[in-house]
């Protein structure tokens, strides 16, 4: 009978947990053979720091290096901390200039420094052209092993160049193509050298490039990568010479990881930047007490206006009936605007000089929804209760939702102009702020309609 990966997956996780519970490091590497580089990191994410590092210990060399290089940056950072020093510079020396960098950032300074002195003088020269980038800019990220070709080579020769150059450069399926001071002029693919006769030259091949500054915004590089469909983008300096290139994987994962840490930020928490299971329960603690307690000295003002129209519900009672009801779809009217906002400023299909057509448009789909949700509401509180209170509930859901989207679709936008992520504007802040707004809105509708 054949095994379901999920079953298969379970089998191995339980068998290498029973392992290094009991100490036996022969058995851990037989249930770590069979497994390829994809399911053996799965199951190291799995593991706690001292476990992982003596299961990554058993692991052959070709493939403890190749899983090393595709585990999270924090993650390397702590398995370095359980390996032996020649191991740690091993590793340290196999990975990639970029990679190389994003581990450097991780580590104590002391570390970083001793790891670098032990590279080779072509490695240690290398990592420094990274190093020497601000922090989110593309070059940071980029590598500075890539071939290249020249407009006055022939397909045979660059050929010939791949061949040569093919085992230390990044990628060699799009080969930028620079004249004699560096500067960029053109890309050829690998596809249209292989398929020209020998003698065309690469100046009839090429294509104009495409390409993105070094000190780019890592996030906009690799939006721009990922949106034009290319292999590798390359990387120039201020005069358009070639320094390096952003690979379309390396791409997609800084697109991932900014994903990710846009997510956790809207739900009002510190993005993890490890696998869940790989993180100590207390770093799972720190990234979410700050927002709560930000949130818990946001919610005061609630309080403060309920306590501003406690006469008000005194009087009517019944009013305290519906507060959950409108609070509730004033945050996630404001949640949804923000989230879709916030979306868009990703991919490039807003920027903050839209403000005013995404406020206008947002506050119409908000009036939209209001005068949806507020007849649905204006019927039911009539039937139960009474006619004016019945108007009060319509009045305001058609209130609160045009003024929830109008925020939320404004706030991501005012983050991007002020420089901080969106995403930190958006579903915690927009939550606090609608809830004490709807309120009033709230009360002043009841206080006109009802005469209290």
């Amino acid at each position: 009978m054949i095994k379901s990966p999920s079953s298969s997956f379970e089998t191995s996780a339980k068998l290498l947990g029973e392992a290094i519970g009991r100490n036996n490091i022969a058995l851990a590497a037989r249930v770590l053979q069979p497994l390829n580089v994809a399911e053996t990191i799965e199951q190291l994410e799995r593991l706690g720091t001292i476990n992982r590092a003596l299961a990554y210990r058993t692991l052959p060399k070709e493939r403890a290096l190749a899983v090393f290089e595709r585990l999270d940056v924090l993650l390397q950072a702590d398995l370095l901390s359980g390996l032996q020093d020649a191991q740690v510079a091993e590793v340290f020396a196999a990975l990639s200039p970029d990679d190389r960098v994003a581990l450097l950032d991780e580590l104590p300074a002391s570390v970083a420094n001793l790891l670098i002195l032990g590279l080779s003088d072509k490695d240690r020269a290398l990592t420094a052209i990274v190093l020497g980038y601000p922090q989110r800019s593309v070059g940071r990220f980029m590598s500075p092993q890539f071939l290249t070709a020249h407009p006055g080579f022939t397909a045979g020769q660059t050929l010939e160049r791949v061949r040569a150059q093919s085992e230390e450069a990044e990628s060699i399926y799009t080969i930028p193509v620079t004249d004699d001071g560096r500067h960029l002029v053109g890309v050829v693919s690998l596809r249209d050298v292989l398929c020209a006769a020998e003698s065309d030259a690469v100046a009839d091949l090429m294509k104009d490039p495409l390409f993105a500054p070094a000190t780019m915004d890592v996030e906009e590089a690799a939006r721009y990568c990922a949106d034009a469909k290319v292999l590798a983008l390359p990387i120039v300096d201020a005069e358009t010479r070639l320094v390096g290139i952003l690979t379309v994987d390396d791409a997609l994962r800084i697109l991932e990881d900014a994903e990710s840490e846009d997510a956790a930020r809207s739900g009002g928490s510190e993005p993890l930047r490890r696998p869940y299971l790989a993180t100590p329960v207390r770093s799972i603690v720190r990234a979410r007490v700050v927002w709560l307690l930000v949130l818990a000295v946001g919610a005061t003002l609630t309080v403060q206006v309920m306590g501003a129209f406690e006469a008000t519900l005194a009087e009517q009672v019944v009013l305290s009936l519906f507060i959950p009801l409108l609070i509730g779809t004033g945050g996630n009217t404001g949640n949804q605007a923000a989230t879709t906002i916030t979306r868009a400023l990703a991919l490039g299909d807003v920027r903050p000089a839209d403000a005013v057509k995404v406020v206008a448009r947002e506050v119409r789909v908000g009036a939209w929804l209001g005068a949806l949700l507020g007849g649905l509401g204006f019927a039911v509180a009539s039937l139960i209760f009474t006619v004016p209170l019945g108007l009060v509930i319509g009045l305001t859901l058609l209130g609160v939702c045009t003024m929830a989207a109008g925020v939320g679709g404004l706030m991501p936008l005012l983050g991007k102009a002020l420089k901080v992520d969106p995403a930190v504007f958006s579903n915690p802040f927009i939550s606090t702020f609608v809830d004490a707004l709807g309120l009033i809105i709230y009360f002043m509708i009841a206080s006109s309609i009802l005469g209290l």
